[in-house]
């Protein structure tokens, strides 16, 4: 597994926002993380990263519990891609995605042939090549989600974790990043709202609720009308278009 988690537990101020999240992810594999707001998918996705402090519980990567790893070896191996992300630095989009190489480079280290071509690749990837000159605060929304995803592609992570990375981005780019971490080879944890989206795009799912697992497995598995009733409360049709093996969603009022 390329990553490894078993009953993990995080407390903020006291309560309880993760409690037992037992997870594996195969490597090269897309996992969604679904679940109402406030259940936890944020605060996992900062765990897996060592961004907060495990109350209880191991997470490994590659069989290496990642408390056992520097904050470079994580870096170097690990991006993270958050819902917001600001800065009243006077910076481009080419100095915002250089900066995911800053893990494999020294504090003296000259910029190197390969620096330059992971982030020419990042940002062609993204579609932001022709914005590269352009002024990180004259960006749309999008367009800075956009700038974020590049920088963690820049850093050539062997997994990518992204929070809710469709927030912002029109339907065009919401494709085309999901299909894009289809092809990457990398091993993605993706958190989002939009279960057409994850039925479309992930390998496996997992469902948290209160900040438990409530269904994990593949997307037949996990997306039923009753699991969907039980954690969204909503009512839900699925179906299977003909010659298709992903489910399409259809709620009803």
């Amino acid at each position: 597994m390329s990553i490894s988690i078993r009953d993990a537990v995080w407390k903020a101020g006291g309560t309880l926002i993760l409690d037992g999240v037992t997870i594996d992810v195969p490597a090269g594999q897309v996992l969604g993380l679904l679940g109402p707001n406030g259940s936890g998918k944020s605060s996992l996705l900062r765990l897996i990263c060592g961004l907060r402090p495990l109350a209880g519980g191991v997470i490994q990567l590659d069989g290496r519990d990642i408390s056992d790893l520097s904050r470079r070896d994580l870096a170097q191996r690990l991006a993270l891609v958050e819902q917001q992300a600001a800065t009243d630095m006077p910076m481009t989009v080419l100095d915002v995605v250089q900066l995911g190489r800053t893990p494999h480079r020294g504090a003296l280290a000259a910029w190197a042939r390969h620096d330059e071509d992971a982030v020419a690749a990042a940002l062609r990837a993204t579609d932001m090549w022709e914005k590269r000159k352009q002024a990180w605060r004259t960006l749309s929304g999008g367009e800075r989600q956009r700038v974020q995803i590049a920088r963690a592609l820049a850093q050539e992570p062997t997994e990518l974790l992204l929070d809710e990375p469709t927030n912002h981005l029109d339907i065009r780019h919401q494709l085309d990043l999901l299909g894009l971490l289809r092809r990457l080879p990398v091993t993605s944890v993706v958190a989002l709202h939009d279960m057409n989206l994850a039925a479309a795009f992930c390998d496996r799912l997992v469902v948290l609720q209160n900040g438990r697992v409530a269904a994990a497995g593949t997307v037949a598995e996990v997306l039923t009308p009753d699991l969907i009733a039980d954690v969204f409360g909503v009512t839900a049709r699925i179906s299977y278009p003909a010659r298709a093996d992903r489910p399409q969603i259809a709620f009803l009022p």
